[in-house]
Parts: C-alpha cells; sequence; structure tokens
C-alpha cells in the first residue's frame, strides 16, 4: 500500500500509509501554508518502509548500550526512550510522538508560518511562532479540559498513553496526557506515568502481550485488558502512584505537566502554565 494524502473539507491535510494516520494543520499566509503541505506529503512516502527495516532493533529493549539506529525517526525514538532505560522499554514508547517530531520539522523547514501541528493518533506535534499560542483539548471519557500552549513556553509536543489507546499499558490508568519538549518525549513519558498508574486487585484482569499481539515489543510481560469498579481508596492509591512518577519527571525536566484520570478521579502535575486552564469533568 502506498502513502496517500487528501485535503480534508475543512482545508486539514490527512495522510495515511499503513498503520501511520496523520493529521496536519498549519497557519499563515496561504502560499507559505500550501507549501508547507506539499513537504509533508513528499516526505511521508518513506517514513513507514525506513522504520519496518528498523523493527527487530526498536523492538528490543534499551539496556547498557545505545541502540545503533539509522533512520531520522529511529534515532528520535530511541532519544526520547533511553532516560527511561532502568525499567523496561523499547523504542517503540516513542514511535507516534517520534513520527509527528519529524512530519512536522518536514512541514515547517523553510517554511514562514504562525503555528502548525501534527497529530498522529493523539500525539501531537508543535510548532509555534513568537507570540503564537495553541488550545488542545484533554480527552478521557470526552472533552475533560484544555491545555493553553503559548509560545514562551517550552511545550511543543503532547501524547496520551492508557489501557485505552492504541499499545498495551502495564498499568490501569485510562488515560495520562504529557506536555514535554516534543511529541516523542511526551509519548516516551505518557507510557511510563501511565505504566505507573498501577495497583494489585481481583478486578484487574491481565495476560501476556504476546498472547494478544505476537509481535508485540512487551514480549511476555502481563498488560492491562480489564478493569472493574474498584474501591475510591484503591483509585486514589493508583493515581498517587502514577502522580509521583510524573513529579519525578517533571523534576528530573523530562516533561512539563501531565493530566491523569483513572474512573472519574483526576491527578494534575502541573510544572508550567501549560495545563493552567485544566478544567476536570
Amino acid at each position: 500500500m502506498s502513502a496517500v494524502g487528501a485535503r480534508l473539507a475543512d482545508g486539514r491535510l490527512h495522510m495515511q500509509h499503513g498503520p501511520i494516520d496523520l493529521i496536519a494543520e498549519a497557519f499563515g499566509v496561504p502560499t507559505e501554508v500550501e507549501q508547507a503541505y506539499a513537504q509533508a506529503f513528499q516526505r511521508f512516502g518513506d517514513i513507514l518502509p525506513v522504520l519496518v527495516g528498523e523493527l527487530p532493533s526498536l523492538r528490543r529493549p534499551l539496556g547498557g548500550a545505545y541502540p545503533v539506529l539509522q533512520g531520522p525517526v529511529a534515532r528520535r525514538m530511541a532519544e526520547a526512550t533511553w532516560p527511561y532505560r532502568a525499567a523496561y522499554i523499547t523504542p517503540m514508547a516513542a514511535v507516534a510522538g517520534a513520527v509527528a517530531d519529524e512530519m512536522l520539522q518536514a512541514m515547517v523547514r523553510d517554511r514562514a508560518l504562525d503555528k502548525a501541528y501534527v497529530n498522529d493518533g493523539g500525539d501531537i506535534a508543535i510548532h509555534l511562532a513568537p507570540g503564537e499560542e495553541l488550545r488542545a483539548g484533554i480527552f478521557a471519557q470526552a472533552l475533560d479540559g484544555v491545555a493553553c500552549l503559548t509560545a514562551d513556553r517550552p511545550v511543543r509536543g503532547i501524547a496520551t498513553s492508557g489501557r485505552g489507546g492504541r499499545s498495551f499499558s502495564l498499568g490501569i490508568a485510562e488515560s495520562v496526557t504529557v506536555l514535554a519538549a516534543s511529541a516523542a518525549a511526551a509519548d516516551a513519558a505518557a507510557t511510563m506515568i501511565a505504566n505507573a498508574v498501577d495497583i494489585a486487585h481481583p478486578s484487574v484482569e491481565r495476560r501476556p502481550a504476546r498472547s494478544l499481539d505476537a509481535d508485540s515489543d512487551l514480549g511476555e510481560l502481563a498488560v492491562t485488558v480489564a478493569v472493574g469498579n474498584l474501591p475510591r481508596k484503591l483509585v486514589d492509591r493508583a493515581l498517587d502512584r502514577g502522580a509521583a512518577e510524573a513529579r519525578r519527571l517533571r523534576c528530573c525536566d523530562l516533561i512539563d505537566s501531565a493530566a491523569l484520570y483513572l474512573q472519574g478521579e483526576w491527578r494534575i502535575e502541573a510544572g508550567g502554565t501549560a495545563l493552567a486552564l485544566m478544567e476536570a469533568g
């Protein structure tokens, strides 16, 4: 299957190639926007083939030696996940964010745009010219809040992880949204924080990742497949564990802010103004 791209009715650019499904939007002078979209689609064609060529390395847990990778997306993935190598993590934990970052870079290169973003299934890379801002929704069950990103803050990436997402999770969080310096960094951090939102309880059902997907990079690790209603004190305990991990990552300058959600309850770890407008639903 070849890469395809089309303009949506509202003018945004939709690109799809195998499992990669992107929405891009740019703001500025119309001629600059059109050239930005052309650049993005020109870059898009070989993203998937190059990634597939390095899948064996990308699915391998990080260890003592920094992985030798060739493609720019793969290198972004390794860079974003390397800080978490003491735990079980593979570069695949940052694949969606890294693709969004790479495509955004292609779109804005040599272009004079006010702002732009590339959304890869909820993992979003953002460009903001000086003085610009972008509002992004925070979703768990519905539109539960808003993050206001401004050019004077370091946040240029948003990612969401949890057991309801596209990838498996070791934890029980329904949603963990992270704001960070890049989409790849947010993607990796959201994975780790979502894993930390966890509790042992009979209503939590887990299975080996490989029994659900033979190609999963998580191998025999037990991933969460279902969570029944939990006592409020256990929900609080699980969220507190995730919030502690988010706080640690914020103190290490790996993230800016995080919003964690489980069974109607929220935890917010805000390091700056990015989540100042968050309104829990």
